[in-house]
C-alpha cells in the first residue's frame, strides 16, 4: 500500500504568534476616563475663551488659548485610535 504524500506539517508557531501584542489586549480602565476627559476638557477650554471675550483662560497668550483647547482636544481624539 503506498504512503499518503499529500499530508501536510502543522503549522510552525513563532514566537510571534505566542505573544500577547498590545492590539489583542483590551485597554486598561483609566484609559477611557481620560479619553473622553481630554476632549471635554479642550472643548470647554475653548468655549471659555469664546464666552470670556479672550480674558480666560489665560489672558496672556490671548488668540493661542484657541490652539491650546484644540491640542488638548486632538490628544483624546489621537487616544481613540487605540481604543479597543
Amino acid at each position: 500500500m503506498a504512503s499518503d504524500k499529500d499530508r501536510t506539517k502543522p503549522a510552525r508557531r513563532t514566537r510571534a504568534d505566542s505573544v500577547d501584542t498590545a492590539g489583542d489586549s483590551p485597554n486598561p480602565v483609566w484609559f477611557k476616563p481620560v479619553m473622553f476627559g481630554f476632549m471635554i476638557i479642550g472643548l470647554v477650554w475653548v468655549i471659555v475663551f469664546y464666552i470670556s471675550n479672550a480674558t480666560l483662560p489665560v489672558p496672556s497668550l490671548g488668540s493661542w488659548n484657541i490652539l491650546i483647547g484644540f491640542g488638548i482636544m486632538f490628544i483624546g481624539f489621537l487616544m481613540t485610535t487605540r481604543w479597543r
